[in-house]
């Protein structure tokens, strides 16, 4: 399966103002060294959301050139203009991804009729993997099963769905609902494990920026069917799957990897740095894991 086990939402490091493409290829041979499944420039955690077309396109192009082929790259590609997001989703084809990640469309408030029609006249403009994105804590509208279902049958390029609702009552409607081979991932890093364990096929993680290779062996102890193994690092990460949203993503993430010496917590407005409070409770979390 293309898209599987822990991939990583990448941090876009900046700096002054600009990306900084000589710390975001470092960063992506950490990953690769560490074993992580996949990486996955330009989502939320990728401050999307400020980078501009010309920027949004450099991170993609940087990415995948980095990589050569070593993991799968799914390119954040989303938008809620479906015309901005087939234009994106073109780019990424064009550029050698091997998918595009499609958030569903934020502020806009479709019905559940108008995100297929949104999926599909995406869908219909490339053949080329795609992987819807759910998550209502950012967008305000919940992707139900029924859509899947749709798309996975109208579209065999529809392959799967980052779930990240961390409703484990509609992670098992999505699963029941889609095809064997549709690859339901978790959005939700404190979830992914049971996620899992109802059928769903890894994580793209927040978390793994910083540990790609503890989430990683997350992901590969349930695959050999080492489930005490598989719980026991999942419990020993949760305190960082927790702090990592003590404020909004990707503030603590880009925090811990300055605080870890990877990169400049360097982000855009509206993003602003932590709170004292909150970066008080980042930095023991860190030291408590050994990360600093």
């Amino acid at each position: 399966m293309l898209f599987s086990g822990a991939m990583t939402a990448l941090v876009t490091p900046f700096k002054n103002d600009t990306v900084d493409e000589e710390a975001y290829r470092a960063f992506i041979e950490f990953q690769i060294e560490e074993g992580i499944h996949g990486l996955v420039p330009c989502g939320t955690t990728g401050e999307s959301a400020t980078l501009s077309h010309e920027e949004h396109e450099r991170v993609i192009e940087i990415c995948i050139d980095q990589v050569r082929g070593r993991v799968p790259v799914l390119a954040g590609a989303g938008s809620n203009n479906t015309s901005e997001a087939i234009r994106l989703t073109r780019f990424a084809q064009k550029a050698g991804a091997d998918g595009a990640l499609l958030i569903t469309p934020y502020y806009n408030k479709p019905t559940q009729e108008g995100l297929y029609q949104h999926y599909r006249a995406i869908a219909q403009a490339v053949d080329f993997p795609l992987v819807p994105y759910n998550v209502p804590g950012r967008t305000g509208c919940n992707m139900l099963a029924p859509v899947l279902r749709r798309l996975a049958r109208d579209f065999p390029h529809v392959v799967g769905v980052k779930e990240a609702t961390g409703d484990m009552i509609q992670g098992s409607l999505v699963l029941e609902a889609c095809p064997e081979n549709f690859s339901v991932l978790s959005g939700d890093d404190l979830t992914a494990l049971p996620l899992m364990s109802l059928g769903g096929r890894g994580v793209i993680s927040v978390t793994s920026n910083l540990v790609p290779g503890r989430v990683a062996a997350v992901c590969n102890a349930f695959n050999r069917g080492d489930l005490a193994e598989a719980a026991r690092l999942h419990h020993a990460l949760f305190p960082l799957h927790q702090v990592m949203f003590v404020e909004s993503n990707p503030i603590p993430v880009k925090t811990a990897l300055a605080l870890m010496g990877r990169m400049s917590d360097e982000m855009r407005l509206p993003l602003c740095p932590m709170s004292e409070n909150a970066r008080a409770e980042l930095t023991a979390v860190l030291q408590e894991q050994g990360m600093i």
